[in-house]
């Protein structure tokens, strides 16, 4: 077998299929609220807590994982999700009264030395 017919392991984004993306958004490529950053900080919320167990798979996780305060992009990169599907995702939660957001304010938003520490943190997750 040669190195390109070696299987890929279950969760490897090769092995993820190109529809499944598409089927987490409801073919949606833009959130519901298109302001989103991806530095914007997620908590569940009580009622997100108290909905956890009713809701999708994507969702629950995500609702799980935000008891503690992450980022989008870091939402994204602990549940190996393309940043685009999370941001998705954790609108809809928002929207929803499952998650709450913290923006950053606006010239926060063009500090490039925020944005480098961002992309360390992140790669670090990896």
């Amino acid at each position: 077998m040669s190195d390109d017919q070696v299987p890929q392991p279950r969760g490897s984004e090769q092995s993820i299929s190109p529809l499944r993306p598409y089927l987490l958004t409801a073919g949606r490529a833009q959130p519901v609220d298109g302001t989103l950053e991806i530095e914007a900080q997620v908590l569940t919320s009580r009622l997100g807590a108290a909905s956890q167990a009713r809701l999708t798979f994507e969702r629950r996780e995500i609702v799980s994982l935000c008891r503690e305060t992450k980022s989008v992009a870091e939402v994204a990169a602990m549940l190996g999700l393309h940043i685009g599907v999370a941001r998705v995702l954790v609108a809809d939660l928002a929207a929803l009264g499952y998650v709450v957001l913290r923006r950053p304010a606006g010239a926060f938003t063009q500090d490039l030395g925020m944005i480098e520490r961002v992309i360390r943190g992140l790669e670090a997750i990896r």
